[in-house]
């Protein structure tokens, strides 16, 4: 999926969904003021002053709620708090309503319009475009039944569909200019995270290359066997299996080769020798990018690292998949935040999960800290939940197969 459908400026920079709180905290406080001058405006056609009141107070919470939901406290803003504040807000144009029904000579002076979609316009780095497009919907169908209203109330002879777009402009022109602001940033953000993520692979691709600057491109039929059986690192079950062939079958066949003749017993151990070197084969040949990487934990972290991919799947993830996946398996495995990581990728039915698990750190990871590392994911496409306990730390990263 797209990651500009769903993803939010806050969701792809954290770090900017930070520095943007301040704005909100001022255009909350724009939003109440709006309202309180507007209320002074047409003072004389209010009929029911409590109405008058409550809609002010209405303004005042979905602004708070706004504030509150963006707050360095909290690891993210959720969609939940978009609607709580649509539905303050809008409450707040039905109570304006309310308080002047019958005497609204002119809907201009209406501050119901102006305090959604500037609230709106504020949740831009915390909402995704189609979010705010929606929620601007729901709320302009609602103040078109209270246009309508309004003027059949009134005895008013415009023609309703000027009104209702009178009446809708504002909230159609302030959450329009937020759902373009997110969705201009969350495709610039992801782009330049893209071409960050392609830059260092090349990086440590040629870091690589300078670290052996006399190795020569390899004949065809070498690449192919060096894919195909590949000498697997120090230290690992496949390793560990070589290493022991190679003491039993090299004094095997120097005594084939030096008998008369072969006998059943040597035709037996012969066949047990074939076995487990096609056991040890396969082993290097299953191995993947996944695997190197846990044993470059071990190594480095001093972390205890198990992989559970029995399908193999990690083989076929894109770069910016790895690259996703590396940084969040290296921050979690580094051995401050765990001694204990387990990643574990399951494949069906046209999607895919991974899970990462870090148990047993001397320092718990802070959720703010960890939903920086986890925003890479979510950049290139990763659906992403993360929960932090005192006894561990899991990251699920969910994706769709082709």
């Amino acid at each position: 999926m797209n990651p500009r459908l769903r993803l939010t400026v806050q969701q792809a920079d954290p770090i900017g969904g930070a520095v943007a709180a301040p704005l909100v905290v001022v255009g909350s406080a724009v939003a109440l003021a709006i309202s309180i001058a507007f209320t002074f405006v047409h003072l004389d056609e209010i009929v029911s002053p409590i109405a008058a009141l409550l809609g002010i107070g209405l303004v005042g919470a979905a602004g708070l709620a706004l504030t509150t939901g963006v707050l360095r406290s909290r690891a993210q803003f959720a969609s939940e708090r978009l609607w709580l504040v649509v539905t303050l807000a809008t409450g707040a144009a039905v109570a304006e309503y309310v308080s002047t029904m019958g005497r609204n000579a002119v809907l201009y002076d209406d501050y119901g319009p102006v305090t959604i979609g500037l609230l709106l316009l504020c949740t831009a780095p915390y909402a995704s475009w189609i979010a705010l497009l929606g929620a601007a919907g729901l709320s302009s169908a609602v103040l078109s039944i209270l246009v309508v209203g309004s003027s059949v109330s009134s005895g008013s002879r415009q023609p309703l569909g000027s009104l209702i777009l009178i009446g809708s402009a504002a909230i159609i022109v302030l959450a329009t200019a937020g759902a373009a602001y997110s969705y201009s940033m969350v495709g610039s953000i992801v782009s330049w995270q893209r071409r960050v993520n392609r830059a260092a692979l090349q990086q440590d691709a040629s870091g690589r290359t300078a670290a052996d600057p006399h190795a020569s491109d390899p004949h065809p039929s070498e690449q192919y066997a060096s894919e195909v059986v590949r000498d697997p690192d120090p230290g690992t079950p496949a390793a560990n299996r070589l290493s022991m062939l190679g003491r039993e079958v090299l004094p095997f066949l120097a005594a084939v080769v030096s008998s008369d003749r072969v006998s059943v017993a040597d035709v037996d151990r012969a066949r047990e020798l074939a076995e487990a070197l096609q056991a040890a084969l396969k082993a290097g040949i299953e191995a993947t990018w996944l695997d190197d990487l846990a044993e470059q934990l071990r190594a480095e972290r001093a972390t205890e690292v198990v992989v559970d991919d029995p399908s193999g799947a990690a083989a076929g993830f894109s770069s910016d998949q790895r690259t996703a996946l590396t940084a969040i398996a290296s921050w979690l495995g580094d051995g401050t935040r765990s001694r204990l990581l387990r990643i574990s990728i399951v494949e069906g039915a046209g999607a895919g999960r991974i899970e990462v698990v870090a148990e047993g750190g001397a320092v718990r990871p802070k959720q703010r800290e960890l939903e920086r590392i986890v925003s890479i994911a979510r950049a290139v496409g990763f659906g992403t939940e993360s929960i932090i306990s005192p006894e561990r730390a899991i990251v699920e990263l969910n994706y769709l197969t082709t």
